[in-house]
């Protein structure tokens, strides 16, 4: 048993932005145990004002190189919202379609660049060429299946061009999307080959059970990514509904000194948001393969293991992949119909809410009568995740201290843990509220 520890991890790897973790035991005594986030605020928000409602979308998509179309599309929505601009049921299935494609990339990056080497002991995904070369490969495949899907209806996966309030610039064809099924099809051994993987080494990813409330949207049409209303669940199974125009009021924004990213709150000291909390909230709308995947891997909910986040990841590859087949198949059904934007019926404001691959995130923009932004706040997912994995650590290190672990072993389990999150830390520090004091 551990009674001295020092772990100072500076500029964690294999995450997006810039995070430290910060552990000091002395004779058995916690002196510190921080997540800090020493990010510089990138002021997203004070961006938007004076920008038409045709600009802002293109600009939040820049918060995130990873979550672009995800931004995108809670930007353009919640401009719809404050705009009173109702789309078609043709634009709500395309960027439901969209959204598949962005978490099915994002999630095949995480699993296999990220988290895999933590689990087969490497540095970093490079040296697992030479050992794992197939795995490798196979990610490579993935990802750029997912990139090229995002693409074809977004004109770009990264900082999409097509979509915009009203709708879309440009429809992809129906030989495109044909051809966009038949290598879905084609994924399918792949995507059991991924099951494989996952399957032979969960026995490496820590046993470790902390329950929290789970944020996500809900929908009672579907496993709820592109729209819904915001749930929470606590492990006891206790749900609570909230309107996404109300989201200030789940989330409760405040700061800590350790961070200059927000910390969020609701009804318990934390919450979690991303893929395990979306498994929790909405396990029994799961398209019926991914059901059976996540049954393979022991999944059931409430799962309370921070984790298996990486491991419920793979469930929703699945499940993306599937829905994304349905979708395309009621789109060439229905045929794919030329359509004018849909313009704006009045100025005000609105807010918005999809599910990004990290979790659930926020937009709210106020415009006036000339459609200028006056006002405009974005709750990120990471952002919301942050007082989770505080809490996290909290708990992880009298865990690992009671164990025979060694420093280097404890440090390790700190870092796997914050990956779990798949966090995107620049992202999560955008905004900054400064008084000037003269």
């Amino acid at each position: 048993m551990l009674r001295d520890l020092n772990v100072d991890i500076h500029h964690l790897t294999r995450v997006e932005g810039h995070g430290n973790i910060r552990v000091n035991v002395k004779d058995g005594v916690v002196e510190q145990c921080e997540w800090q986030v020493p990010e510089a605020p990138r002021f997203f928000e004070s961006m938007l004002r004076g920008r038409h409602y045709s600009e802002v979308a293109r600009i939040t998509s820049r918060i995130c190189g990873i979550c672009s179309v995800g931004h995108t599309l809670a930007s353009v929505k919640a401009t719809e919202s404050a705009l009173g601009i109702v789309v078609t049921e043709q634009t709500k299935k395309l960027r439901t379609l969209l959204k598949h494609a962005e978490n099915f990339d994002s999630h095949v990056l995480h699993i296999y660049v990220l988290v895999a080497p933590d689990l087969l002991g490497a540095p970093s995904v490079f040296p697992l060429v030479a050992t794992h070369g197939e795995v490798v490969a196979r990610a490579l495949r993935l990802k750029r299946l997912g990139h090229e899907w995002g693409s074809l209806i977004a004109g770009r996966t990264t900082h999409p061009t097509t979509v915009v309030p009203g709708g879309f610039t440009r429809l992809p064809s129906a030989k495109d999307l044909a051809g966009m099924r038949d290598r879905l099809v084609e994924s399918v051994p792949d995507l059991l080959a991924t099951l494989e993987t996952i399957t032979a080494l969960a026995p490496m990813i820590p046993a470790f059970d902390r329950p929290t409330e789970y944020m996500a949207l809900s929908s009672a049409e579907e496993y709820a990514l592109y729209d819904g209303f915001v749930q929470t669940v606590l492990p006891d199974g206790d749900r609570a509904c909230y309107a996404v125009a109300d989201y200030r009021s789940c989330t409760n924004e405040y700061v800590v000194p350790q961070s200059t990213a927000k910390y969020t709150r609701n009804r318990s000291d934390s919450y979690a948001v991303g893929a395990l909390a979306r498994f929790n909230v909405n396990h029994d709308q799961l398209h019926p393969e991914a059901k059976r995947v996540a049954a393979s891997l022991g999944m059931q909910p409430y799962v309370t293991n921070p984790y298996m986040n990486s491991v419920a990841q793979v469930v929703e590859i699945v499940h993306s992949a599937y829905e994304g087949l349905r979708l395309i198949d009621e789109l060439l059904a229905e045929g794919i119909a030329e359509e004018s934007l849909v313009q704006p019926a009045g100025y005000g404001s609105g807010a918005s809410a999809v599910e990004v691959p990290r979790g659930i995130l926020f937009h709210e923009y106020a415009y006036d009568r000339d459609g200028m932004c006056t006002n405009a706040n974005c709750i990120i997912p990471t952002n919301q995740n942050h007082a989770n994995i505080q809490a996290d650590f909290d708990v992880l290190l009298p865990h690992l201290l009671a164990t025979p672990a060694s420093e280097e072993q404890v440090g390790r389990a700190f870092e796997m843990l914050v990956r779990a999150y798949d966090p995107c830390i620049s992202c999560s520090t955008h905004h900054l509220d400064v008084e000037f004091v003269r």
